[in-house]
């Protein structure tokens, strides 16, 4: 049983330890974290989805006024394809 003693002691003084400490090195590793120059890429982009945003609020405010009824272009969008351009019916 003594024998036995020895090897224990050593895989539990050395070399779990560094097992432990391996295992978390790596997990570390694999867990990205953001740069300052993502954060900064990200800021920016969100600042021009907002102003993209804003943009299109405009134009559609701008639509409803000039022509009210642009929103329903789906409809005469798809005439047109039956009729083609020059407004003659397909067979």
């Amino acid at each position: 049983m003594d024998f036995l003693h020895v090897p224990l002691i050593l895989l539990l003084a050395v070399v779990a330890p560094i097992w432990i400490v391996a295992h978390y090195v790596t997990r570390w590793r694999n867990t990205k974290t953001l740069t300052g120059e993502d954060e900064k890429l990200l800021q920016e982009l969100w600042e021009s989805a907002n102003r993209m945003g804003d943009r299109i609020r405009t134009l559609e405010k701008i639509l409803d006024a000039e022509a009210p009824h642009w929103r329903d272009g789906n409809a005469a969008a798809e005439d047109d394809v039956q009729r083609g351009r020059d407004g003659r019916a397909r067979a």
